[in-house]
């Protein structure tokens, strides 16, 4: 599948007769991660290097650099049997809702406080205070 996604199609008129790019792909934290390196040889010395001369070689990375997240992976072209779910996954649209669900009971819980001080306030009443009107002008 990553051949087919990712390789160059044969006779193609852009494709080069040697390699020159490496892609990485690492499984990581349960995604995908997508690395792009270009070999590379110095130029100080001949174009050509020995096939023993892999210590000269290095890697530089050149990107694009990604991360895949796979959500389903069907049997066939965007339909079949589901030959893997990601069991971690959460939909944003999930995510919305609990958002909202935590917002409405914030404000439920403010609802039902103020009914149960009202309750609180109706089955216990103040004692009348004997001394409220001392002061008072007549």
């Amino acid at each position: 599948m990553i051949i087919q996604i990712f390789g160059t199609p044969k006779e193609h008129r852009h494709s080069k007769p040697y390699h020159d790019h490496v892609f990485v792909f690492s499984i990581v934290d349960d995604h995908i991660w997508f690395r792009n390196y270009q070999i590379s040889v110095p130029h100080n010395e001949s174009d050509k290097v020995a096939r023993g001369g892999l210590d000269k070689m290095t890697l530089i990375e050149v990107g694009p650099r990604f991360c895949l997240n796979p959500i389903k992976i069907f049997g066939g072209s965007f339909g079949g049997p589901t030959l893997y779910e990601n069991p971690l996954y959460v939909s944003p649209n999930q995510i919305r809702a609990l958002e909202k669900k935590q917002k409405a009971g914030k404000y439920s819980k403010k609802v039902k406080a103020k009914t149960r001080r009202k309750m609180h306030e109706l089955s216990n009443p103040l004692e009348p205070d004997e001394f409220a009107d001392m002061w008072k002008e007549q």
